[in-house]
């Protein structure tokens, strides 16, 4: 694609950076074979294709965001389809983050907007307040109707109190900094992010990855680290996301020059892609761009340094048919595909791709609050091609999708590493016992004959 930046505006490492991206282009249109919100609106500006010319026409000629392009910018997920589907390598990733950055600095949004937007960015970070709205949310859901049916901000109100749990899980005993000693001879040493929705939503990730970890040999540290930023990344919050990670930084890199680290590992994909990108967010900050190349260097998915660990084979005998709903951050975002099916087959499983397994479920970090309507069209694209393969269990990689899938089906969804812990040695799943299976991942029922 042509570009006509002046000299002035690439002097700003953003705008060349984005500007390079831009010249990479060839408009073959690829990409809007993949993408989901072209796939359901089949309006060009909201596939990856139109957004890139509304974000070079923006800033090329140095405009304020518009109410145009901030609508098509937020209808994107930022699911990376494109990004795999792209034979020229558009790096879309960062030039749509560039450009909701922008938006942020140069467009005042409505009232209503910004008012969401700010207890989104001033909750989900935080784990204890985070925890207490989770509360209100429990206690507010016998007012699902009035407040849906509320101007403006109705069909966002009620996509908190759909998304939020039936009942809370209990504090973790994970929560609180500090290491937990391996098994045996140790073979290895982790941090392990604790996260922030996560940690309120689904701590049993963190302690089945903790339990599979600390069985083969390796000891796992966490360094209260806080959350990694990427929440309010994806908000265009640059500064934001920029303070959250440097915290983490710091924290991991304490650690590992006090005791040593041999990865930093991360059970929430969404996460994870973003962490891997600090060496490119923090590039052209002194104090930090070292820093921060360090640590991405380092982190890994469970899955990916799992497999590093030499699992038994099928340790435990199962019959359950697992679908392995692949998150977009991991697949997309990461390039981690055969990976996650590759550890469940070896624990025992029978494992089957989702149709149309490339595209988004609709969680997309905040996406399934800001744009209910899409992302509720996608989820119920998803489950329906979940239920062609008719699974004992679904799995995935991320908290974001098993929260969005999960509110679709009563097919019981759990965390990869859930599963893997439990065909080493690990409790059952506790999805998987509210759904009625036994130790033997047989109905309970049945099991008992």
């Amino acid at each position: 694609m042509q570009t006509s930046f002046s000299p002035a505006q690439l002097a700003d490492p953003h705008m060349a950076a984005s500007e390079k991206i831009l010249r990479t282009c060839v408009h073959c249109g690829f990409c809007t074979a993949t993408c989901p919100t072209y796939l359901l609106l089949g309006d060009e500006l909201d596939s990856p294709r139109g957004r890139i010319y509304l974000i070079k026409d923006m800033l090329e000629g140095g405009k304020p965001a518009s109410p145009e392009v901030v609508k098509h910018i937020d209808r994107c997920l930022s699911c990376l389809s494109c990004m795999t589907t792209c034979p020229s390598g558009v790096h879309y990733m960062h030039l749509v983050d560039h450009a909701r950055a922008h938006i942020e600095a140069t467009h005042r949004r409505p009232l209503h907007d910004r008012l969401i937007r700010g207890l989104l960015a001033r909750v989900l970070p935080h784990p204890h307040r985070f925890r207490l709205a989770m509360l209100l949310a429990l206690l507010s859901k016998p007012l699902r109707p009035l407040l849906g049916a509320l101007p403006r901000v109705g069909n966002r109100l009620g996509a908190m109190l759909d998304l939020a749990p039936a009942r809370l899980p209990n504090r973790s005993p994970g929560d609180a900094r500090g290491t937990f000693p391996a098994h045996g001879p140790r073979r290895g040493r982790v941090a392990l992010l604790k996260g922030c929705a996560q940690s309120v939503l689904a701590p049993h990730h963190n302690e089945a990855a903790i339990r599979l970890l600390n069985r083969h040999g390796v000891e796992v540290v966490q360094a209260n680290e806080g959350c990694c930023g990427a929440l309010v990344h994806h908000m265009g919050r640059e500064e934001e996301s920029k303070r959250f990670a440097r915290k983490a930084i710091d924290a991991w890199l304490a650690e590992a020059d006090r005791r040593g680290l041999d990865a930093i590992l991360i059970t929430a994909s969404g996460c994870g892609t973003t962490v891997k990108d600090y060496g490119f967010m923090f590039r052209d900050e002194p104090a930090y761009a070292e820093k921060a190349a360090r640590v991405s260097a380092l982190t890994k998915d469970i899955v990916e340094y799992a497999l590093t660990l030499g699992l038994p084979t099928a340790p435990r005998q199962s019959d359950l048919v697992v679908a392995y709903h692949s998150a977009c951050s991991m697949q997309h975002g990461q390039q981690i595909r055969t990976e996650p099916k590759t550890l469940l087959k070896q624990a025992g499983f029978t494992v089957k791709d989702v149709p149309e397994g490339h595209i988004c479920c609709g969680s997309a970090g905040t996406y399934n609050i800001l744009q209910p309507e899409i992302a509720n069209r996608l989820r119920a694209r998803k489950v329906a091609h979940i239920a062609r393969v008719r699974p004992d269990v679904i799995a995935t990689g991320n908290i974001g999708c098993i929260t969005q899938i999960g509110k679709g089906t009563d097919i019981p969804i759990v965390h990869t590493v859930e599963l893997v812990d439990w065909a080493t040695g690990g409790p059952l799943p506790e999805a998987l016992a509210k759904a009625g299976l036994s130790e033997s991942g047989r109905p309970a029922l049945a099991a008992a004959e």
